[in-house]
């Protein structure tokens, strides 16, 4: 991940903190030209500022909608995995009497 990171710098610009926070700065032709390759390293997570002349004018992030079909998604798995794989012969009120003894 850091190696990919470092990858995206070295290819479309700088680093900018901000509010904790790095995004990747990138020039605003820049952006228009690789736009493509920009949304899908978006869809994967990661967050660019769009500048023109080095002012900030844009973040390119990812959706909040797609942030929380993520969530969504997660839980239907964990729901998912809990049926297909539940805890059986385990005795959880001797393993609890166990640890208080």
């Amino acid at each position: 991940m850091i190696l990919s990171r470092l990858v995206s710098i070295l290819i479309y610009g700088k680093l900018a903190l901000r509010e904790n926070v790095i995004k990747i700065e990138i020039g605003s032709h820049e952006a228009k030209t690789k736009l493509p390759e920009l949304l899908r390293q978006v869809k994967a997570g990661k967050s660019f500022t769009i500048t023109n002349r080095g002012e900030a004018i844009a973040d390119l992030v990812p959706s909040a909608g797609m942030r929380a079909k993520d969530k969504v998604a997660a839980a239907e798995k964990l729901k998912a995995f809990m049926l297909a794989d539940s805890v059986r012969s385990v005795n959880f009120k001797k393993l609890i009497e166990e640890g208080s003894a």
